[in-house]
């Protein structure tokens, strides 16, 4: 059970944790040589991001021009979106921090490197792009190298677009069934990635930026292949149940959601003050990353959140019942926590159980 004194549902966040992960972090990286520029979408928040670049990280990444205008406003000056920006609004609105920030953005398409030339006609500074590289996961990205090529004299013929490298994500690791296979997936994906920057040399074009990231590779402390310049880890600084999983164990868990139980209706069932508006209902299916359940809750051996309605979460667990009382809180790991600091609009940040600081989710709902 949890005293702290915050109504619920709240998020929490273990401030020596969160030390650790962001130290860790940034000392792997500085040991494998390369740049960490850490992916803020998991937590959305200038004083976390502040944090990572205090301990030396490169810059940040996010994922939505809303974020970077965010994080520029909060002082941070090297940005990065790893995203294809589509639409001429948008893109005057980087033209717009480009004059401030440095700041570098995705592509994978002609059309998105004609409308950018367009839009920063006349401006001081060319922008910034980084061709995305699909390596797997199923999602953006180039796939053929004709197409590579192709983009790459679009860009070179282009005025105001200038080409400064290569990047990819290698998410379809969350769902490899063994440390092995994780290992065979991110090796071939940063080979592939590798390999379109080698076209890109070949084309005469160098990539300044050789750029790879997801989690699981990263805290399972893998080497990094010579040529990558950095990496773009996002979830390792909070974790979360699906990425714990990988590790085996709990204790790089930094975030949690505090929660009140309001009813118990049977000898089993136990109600919670947070439902899908509080902790989603995401959940992974395959792979070292599978959860189970909604939610680990903290401090019990195998219980989880059932499933919930908009605003309770249903545990069904007669031990558990039977060791708890309404009004009293306790703790849920969450399964993914980059949706979940999106439902909230501050963290509370914690130690030895009481409340030291507190961080605004600043990015929230900055999905455009």
């Amino acid at each position: 059970m949890n005293d702290i004194q915050v109504d619920t549902p709240a998020l929490l966040i273990d401030r020596k944790i969160l030390k650790q992960n962001i130290t860790s972090m940034q000392e792997y990286a500085d040991r494998k040589g390369v740049n960490l520029r850490p992916h803020t979408k998991t937590h959305k928040m200038p004083k976390l991001a502040k944090m990572q670049m205090e301990a030396g990280a490169a810059g940040i990444t996010v994922a939505k021009v809303g974020e970077a205008e965010v994080m520029a406003e909060a002082g941070i000056r090297d940005i990065f979106i790893a995203n294809q920006i589509i639409g001429r609004s948008k893109v005057g609105r980087i033209r717009k921090l480009s004059e401030s920030v440095s700041i570098s953005f995705g592509v994978d398409s002609i059309y998105s490197v004609k409308e950018i030339d367009e839009v920063f006609e006349g401006a001081d500074e060319k922008a910034n792009v980084m061709i995305e590289i699909e390596v797997g996961e199923k999602r953006s990205g180039i796939i053929q190298p004709d197409d590579f090529t192709a983009l790459l004299d679009e860009i070179k013929n282009s005025r105001n677009v200038s080409f400064k490298g290569v990047f990819s994500h290698d998410g379809h690791t969350y769902k490899a069934q063994t440390t092995d296979e994780l290992k065979e997936l991110y090796d071939d994906s940063s080979a592939r990635t590798l390999h379109f920057a080698g076209l890109a040399r070949n084309h005469g074009m160098e990539c300044e930026v050789v750029s790879i990231g997801s989690t699981p590779p990263f805290v399972l402390g893998f080497d990094i292949p010579e040529g990558i310049t950095e990496i773009r880890p996002g979830t390792y600084i909070l974790m979360d149940g699906s990425q714990a999983n990988v590790l085996g164990h709990n204790d790089t868990c930094a975030a949690t959601i505090l929660t009140t139980i309001i009813s118990k209706p049977t000898d089993e069932r136990v109600i919670t003050d947070v439902g899908a508006k509080g902790i989603t209902q995401q959940h992974r299916k395959v792979g070292l990353t599978a959860t189970k359940g909604l939610g680990k809750v903290v401090g019990f051996d195998d219980v989880h959140v059932d499933s919930v309605f908009d605003e309770h979460a249903i545990i069904y667990d007669k031990n558990f019942s039977d060791e708890v009382e309404i009004g009293e809180k306790v703790e849920i790991i969450m399964n993914h926590i980059c949706p979940v600091s999106n439902l909230y609009e501050k963290a509370y940040i914690v130690e030895n159980g009481e409340v030291v600081d507190e961080a605004a989710v600043s990015a929230r709902g900055k999905l455009q």
